[in-house]
C-alpha cells in the first residue's frame, strides 16, 4: 500500500513534466536545512493534533493560500501528511492542483487549527488548575 498517490506518468517517455528542470541539475540542493527540516517535522506533529481535535467534529482537512496561484488549495488529512512526508523525504514539494469541487465548510486554515488546539489546551489546563485547587481546599 501506497502512503502517497502513484505517478500515472512514471516510466512514461511521453511524461508533460519530463521538460520541467530538475533542481539537482541546476546546481541547487534538494536537501532541506536542519531549520527547514524541523519546521517539517513539527508541522507533521501539529497535523496528527489537529486531526485528531478537528476530525471529529467533521474537519476534513486544511485549506492553504496557494503562493503560486494565489488560489486556495484543500488538502485533507493524509494528502497533506503525505506531502509533508514527500518535502521531508525528497526536499522539494510537489506538484500540486487545487481539489476538485471541495465543500469550504469542511476545510480550516492552519491558523485555525492552531488556534483551536490552542484553546482546547488552555481549557484542559484551567479545568486542571480549578481541580488542583478545590482539591486543596479539602
Amino acid at each position: 500500500m501506497h502512503e502517497e498517490p502513484i505517478d500515472p506518468f512514471s516510466g512514461d517517455p511521453a511524461d508533460p513534466s519530463a521538460g520541467l528542470n530538475d533542481p539537482s541539475e541546476d546546481g541547487e540542493s534538494d536537501s532541506l536545512t536542519a531549520a527547514e527540516r524541523q519546521d517539517v517535522l513539527e508541522d507533521l506533529a501539529d497535523l496528527e493534533v489537529y486531526q485528531a481535535l478537528l476530525g471529529a467534529v467533521g474537519i476534513r482537512g486544511l485549506v492553504i493560500e496557494c503562493e503560486d496561484c494565489r488560489e486556495p488549495h484543500y488538502f485533507d488529512w493524509d494528502l497533506l501528511r503525505g506531502n509533508l512526508r514527500h518535502l521531508l523525504n525528497s526536499g522539494r514539494p510537489r506538484v500540486h492542483e487545487p481539489a476538485f469541487n471541495p465543500d469550504p465548510d469542511h476545510y480550516v486554515t492552519w491558523e485555525y487549527a492552531r488556534g483551536y488546539a490552542d484553546g482546547v489546551h488552555d481549557t484542559l489546563q484551567e479545568e486542571q488548575e480549578e481541580s488542583d485547587d478545590s482539591d486543596r481546599q479539602r
